[in-house]
């Protein structure tokens, strides 16, 4: 009876030291369907949800956000501090630069603590020609309109009075 016991007590000893904690921390960022296509120099909104049940108190978080391009170069980034208990949801933004071209781009959004835990979501958006860009076009379409115009009142004018 008496190994019984000891051999109970070592197994349930064991039992605990072996035990490791796994955290389940869950992250989701979602893109609301006015901002799948931004214009460069416009504020970017996306919506953040993160999900830590087993997280016991009050908890500091770290929120990393990257804008990168289809090649993985990084055209914008930021980094907020949020405290969190088992769960939250919120709205931010991130202003893209007036340099952006357009096309396909993705944002990254990396949490951590400051301790060990570390995860990354990542979702994609599109952005459209800057209205600067638009105000150049237009200005240079219709310059070269207006050149245009201007050669042929030349041209008819020079034909007419060699008549």
């Amino acid at each position: 009876m008496k190994k019984t016991c000891i051999l109970f007590a070592c197994l349930l000893v064991l039992g605990f030291v072996g035990t490791t904690s796994v955290s389940a921390l869950s992250i989701v960022v979602h893109v609301p369907e006015k901002y799948t296509e931004v214009s460069a120099g416009e504020r970017f909104y996306f919506e953040i949800e993160v999900k830590y049940p087993e997280n016991p108190e009050r908890k500091d978080i770290r929120l990393s956000y990257e804008v990168l391009t289809t090649e993985g170069e990084i055209i914008a980034q930021s980094k907020v501090l949020k405290a969190i208990e088992t769960q939250a949801s919120f709205m931010d933004f991130i202003v893209m630069p007036e340099s952006a071209k357009k096309g396909m781009h993705s944002i990254k959004v990396i949490v951590s603590d400051y301790e060990d835990l570390e995860e990354e979501v990542e979702t994609s958006f599109y952005i459209t020609a800057g209205t600067d860009e638009q105000i150049k076009f237009y200005f240079f379409l219709l310059l070269g309109v207006v050149i245009l115009l201007a050669i042929l009142v030349i041209i008819f004018l020079i034909r007419g009075s060699k008549r």
